[in-house]
């Protein structure tokens, strides 16, 4: 079977325990070169992580005959100049989310992903979590019935950087992340809840400023109905203290309610027919080593993964939305 030749463009952080090792552990797959535009930074990745090449430009990656599947862990700003490059280069690509700055960019990543016939994968790695699919096996086995709502809560305090006017954190600019926090968090909320409760077809919000720490919204409040007639509310607040720090998700249904969380995996609770039921699981080492198989298995042609690019570009859908930018 063929080995999947993997190339990384933007080493960083997320690639240090995330993914980065999952493309040289995953079977099928090898992890050939890594690119960043600090040369000293990109060396000792590839040094610490075994990687044989290391490059300073995109392009050494995106046009390397060696390689099959480009990596993008760039930020926000850089995502669809990147993966349209490499999906003209012939190579499959497999995009951090948010999948780009806004919907339309994610709309002409598609097309071009269509017109070269290349695979296009965005990480919503949580789809092949076992934390997420229990969620997802309670709720397709009826556990609480019928879905009638679901309600989303996060609360986190502003981090020392937010409140430091000199540092420039790209994550809450809204010219290379596309908005603040709410895009580089909400993703993975919005892709799980479609992913387990059904497409959501109508949504409004509200977003402000409040703390004044930075450009982008720091509060969004968003209201949503889903395909099947089921409605759902969420709120975001990224500048309270973390006394009241919240992650929740929940889903309830006729027979019961599911309560869960997008990042802390507290355990999965279930209440149904009067009693409680909890389930705990332990992630993996690498979190997006299961989501990475799938993508292996897809290329080499004996398997699918779960997270399409049409899927992928769903929470920018709905994030410019709230946002009134659609």
């Amino acid at each position: 079977m063929k080995i999947v030749r993997w190339g990384i463009v933007g080493c960083g952080n997320v690639c240090e325990v995330k993914s980065g090792p999952a493309f040289a552990k995953v079977d099928g797959s090898k992890l050939v070169a890594v690119m960043r535009r600090d040369a000293v930074k990109a060396k000792d990745y590839a040094l610490r992580h075994g990687v044989e090449q290391w490059f300073t430009n995109a392009d050494d990656i995106i046009f390397n005959p060696d390689i099959d599947a480009v990596y993008i862990a760039t930020p926000p700003s850089s995502h669809a100049e990147y993966a349209i490059k490499a999906l003209r280069a012939g190579k499959a690509v497999y995009v951090e989310k948010p999948m780009a700055r806004n919907y339309a960019e994610c709309q002409e990543m598609i097309r071009v992903a269509k017109e070269t016939n290349q695979p296009l994968f965005v990480a919503h790695y949580r789809r092949a979590l076992p934390y997420f699919l229990k969620v997802k096996e309670l709720v397709d086995g009826k556990r609480i019935g019928a879905i009638l709502a679901v309600n989303v809560r996060f609360y986190r305090g502003a981090a020392h950087a937010d409140r430091e006017s000199h540092s420039h954190i790209w994550r809450v600019d809204p010219e290379v992340a596309g908005g603040g926090y709410l895009f580089d968090l909400a993703p993975h909320t919005i892709d799980i809840i479609e992913y387990i409760a059904g497409k959501i077809d109508d949504v409004k919000g509200s977003a402000t400023n409040l703390a004044g720490l930075y450009a982008a919204e720091d509060t969004i409040t968003a209201s949503f109905r889903f395909e099947n007639g089921a409605v759902g509310s969420a709120l975001w607040c990224f500048v309270t203290t973390n006394d009241i720090r919240t992650d929740t998700i929940e889903i309830i249904g006729t027979k019961g309610s599911l309560t869960f969380s997008t990042f802390e995996f507290t355990p999965i609770v279930l209440r149904a027919e009067g009693r409680e039921e909890r389930f705990a699981f332990k992630n993996p080492q690498h979190i997006q080593q299961p989501l990475i198989q799938t993508i292996v298995e897809e290329l080499q042609g004996v398997g699918k993964c779960p997270s399409s690019p049409e899927e992928g570009a769903r929470p920018s859908w709905v994030m410019d939305k709230i946002l009134g930018r659609i």
